[in-house]
């Protein structure tokens, strides 16, 4: 492995140690069987080591890979100092757990995510949660499709261990000669951060802006009354922030913010707009307004789509099922 500028033209899920500006290095790590292919862990430079920005997952390969990386920028996992992680999903919380264990590196994650790890233990944190919302979506179909699915998707219990560092919004973490600041953006989660570095114009932006897709709303065991309205003004709030280059979770750095926000903003209004339109159709439950909205860049409807779909290992992902079912009642 070794270290190379980041190109946008590579598939940016392809291993190795990626340079998109001096003394930040993109390093996409695997989630084996998971649609999105792999996540993207940030090594900030420091006069004596490295800070990560998200960790990956446990048991993916992700801590080899991890290890090689870092190698290749003359380092190793002792010389990891920190790890802030952008929420508590298994695929950016739980490997930090890992290296905790290992190495003993303190780990921050934001507030905000205290009630979702507070259930670790209960049946809240594997899928109740979602099929309570389900059933009263209507969606009666997807809760019986979703029969004898774990939400836990092959976690262990016991990684789901509090952070050395609960983050607040407006935190400060100095990063060598840069300073991070986390900025709250609940939506995604409850408690997603962001770490935006004003100086370096750089947005570690997690799962909350993505280049290429939209996140899922509000997929968390202690969920929240309105998670797509706080999502979008997660959206607007950093919009109103200065410009930065996006270094996102899933997908490729993008040069500017800004102009992605603008996207998922306009296409968010159109989704209610047909919402709206579906339900004034006649459509009285969540499960059948998202019957009458289509689903793809093609636009497929429900039905074509999800026939379509099925058998992939991304549709029988209960977040799939959840996220796209009921996201019609989460305004």
């Amino acid at each position: 492995m070794r270290v190379q500028a980041d190109d946008p033209q590579r598939p940016w899920h392809e291993p190795g140690v990626y340079t998109p500006v001096p003394g930040v290095h993109r390093i996409p790590l695997p989630l084996p069987g998971d649609a999105l292919r792999a996540v993207n862990v940030y090594a900030v430079e420091l006069p004596d080591g490295v800070l990560l920005v998200d960790a990956g997952q446990v048991f993916s390969g992700a801590e080899e890979q991890l290890e090689q990386a870092l190698d290749a920028l003359g380092r190793g996992l002792p010389d990891v100092r920190q790890v802030l992680v952008t929420h508590v999903h298994r695929d950016h919380y739980t490997l930090a757990v890992g290296l905790r264990r290992r190495t003993g590196v303190p780990v921050a994650l934001g507030e905000g995510e205290k009630p979702s790890l507070s259930v670790a233990n209960t049946d809240a944190f594997a899928l109740a949660p979602q099929v309570a919302a389900l059933q009263r979506c209507g969606a009666d179909a997807v809760v019986a499709a979703l029969a004898g699915t774990s939400g836990r998707d092959g976690m262990p219990v016991d990684i789901w261990e509090d952070p050395d560092t609960w983050l607040t919004d407006g935190a400060t973490v100095p990063a060598g000669e840069r300073t991070l600041t986390a900025v709250a953006t609940p939506g995604h989660t409850a408690g997603h951060l962001v770490f935006h570095d004003p100086a370096g114009a750089l947005l570690f932006a997690g799962d909350h802006v993505l280049p290429h897709i939209t996140p899922s709303i509000g997929f968390e065991a202690v969920p929240v009354p309105h998670p797509l309205r706080d999502y979008l003004g997660s959206l607007r709030r950093v919009r109103a922030l200065p410009d930065a280059m996006l270094l996102p979770a899933h997908g490729a750095v993008v040069p500017q913010a800004h102009a992605r926000i603008d996207e998922l903003l306009a296409h968010h209004d159109t989704r209610l707009a047909d919402t709206f339109a579906a339900v004034r159709a006649g459509r009285e439950t969540a499960y059948a307004a998202a019957g009458g909205l289509t689903w793809t860049r093609a636009s497929a409807g429900w039905t074509s789509w999800t026939r379509s779909t099925r058998c992939s290992r991304s549709w029988r992902r209960p977040r799939t099922w959840t996220s796209w079912c009921c996201r019609a009642s989460s305004w």
